[in-house]
């Protein structure tokens, strides 16, 4: 289990973190995926990929705690994201990057969360789409249409978002 760790931590925290936007939440939910992983290792066949299983627990996670919280989605705002996102430190050359990112959070914040999780996987975490509809139940084709419809609704909130 530690090797599992030190292999897949950051990428299952950077997962939950987009998915929240909560440092903290992401962190405990990185132990609870893993502890999961671990009470259920016997439901893993071997028949599909060990990351799509994994990242079904993760989303289930989430669904988890979005329910114990009473809320259906876990993080609170668009603001409070790009908030999170300003409080990290940078020099004056970084700072045209950090707006664009932190627009671009901003805009990610305002699409449903099904769009934000299909994002997040096939751009931030660089899952292919064949493990992408392993891990939500659906064929690769499907995965290829709604991440198309998905950066779509991106690009026309991002160039809405007042510069």
């Amino acid at each position: 289990m530690g090797l599992l760790f030190e292999r897949y931590n950051r990428q299952l925290y950077g997962f939950l973190f987009h998915m929240t936007y909560k440092r903290e939440a992401a962190e405990d939910m990185v132990q609870m995926v893993f502890y999961k992983m671990l009470k259920y290792r016997h439901t893993f066949t071997g028949d599909g990929e060990f990351v799509a299983w994994m990242y079904s627990i993760a989303r289930n996670t989430i669904i988890d705690e979005a329910r114990k919280n009473n809320k259906k989605h876990l993080h609170d705002s668009a603001e409070d994201m790009a908030e999170v996102l300003a409080s990290d430190v940078s020099t004056d050359g970084q700072l045209e990057r950090k707006q664009e990112k932190m627009e671009l959070h901003r805009a990610m914040g305002k699409l449903s969360s099904e769009q934000r999780e299909i994002l997040t996987m096939s751009r931030f975490q660089e899952l292919k789409h064949q493990e992408i509809g392993q891990i939500l139940g659906i064929t690769e084709g499907a995965v290829k249409v709604r991440v198309f419809r998905a950066m779509q609704e991106l690009k026309n909130i991002y160039t809405k978002i007042e510069r």
